[in-house]
């Protein structure tokens, strides 16, 4: 995915940028990186440590064992090197802002897609549904004075499925837009984790479980 993102070369001196501001291991150029992207571009270990290694042997670059980590600081070369480029680090700039509103173009496409998949299949289940429900009164005589506990159970089973589906769908869009924004706060998935357990506690409950 680097080609996409940044051009040849650019990567590099991104870098460099990033390390300009303090010394940082290899995960938090990662991290940061993903950061500047809202989640939607994280290079992988493959990705950053050559480059780390490169700039290491050019002279730009130090790294110094901090316990079990590899911390890389930038040199007064290193430095020198980012003012001669200046005008270039602008240009990657500007790469990745154009890169960020590719992929949010991307996104937003594959959530409209998405829920217009969602909107057939949940129209599909209904119908289903419907026949389902047709199905069994017919089925059913005069004669039956007991419902079909098992038939109910299974409708019941399949409008739980569209509701958890369609749940599900529009907590993803949710979450890709407000990524794209400003990005998503733990607190809010810690919220959602405990509100899917509170509600899954009173499902149980009421199944008398």
């Amino acid at each position: 995915m680097t080609p996409a993102v940044f051009s040849h070369g650019s990567l590099r001196l991104y870098l460099l940028s990033l390390l300009e501001t303090s010394p940082k291991h290899g995960y938090e150029l990662i991290q940061a990186l993903s950061d500047r992207f809202g989640g939607t571009y994280s290079p992988s270990a493959g990705t950053i440590y050559p480059r780390l290694a490169k700039l290491e042997e050019e002279g730009l670059v130090t790294k110094t064992a901090v316990g079990r980590k590899t911390v890389y600081a930038i040199t007064d070369a290193g430095r020198e090197e980012l003012r001669a480029r200046a005008s270039e680090l602008d240009d990657i700039e500007n790469e990745v802002t154009d890169s960020l509103r590719r992929m949010a173009d991307e996104v937003r496409a594959g959530v409209n897609q998405a829920m217009k998949s969602l909107r057939a299949d949940l129209a599909a289940a209904a119908r289903e549904a419907k026949e389902d429900t047709k199905r069994f009164a017919r089925e059913t005589t005069p004669q039956d004075t007991a419902p079909d506990a098992r038939g109910e159970s299974r409708l019941a089973l399949r409008e739980a499925e569209i509701v958890l589906n369609e749940f599900r769908q529009q907590v993803r869009a949710d979450l890709r837009q407000a990524s794209m924004r400003d990005g998503i706060p733990a607190a809010a998935i810690g919220g959602l984790r405990e509100g899917l357990s509170r509600v899954r506690s009173e499902l149980l409950s009421k199944l008398g479980r």
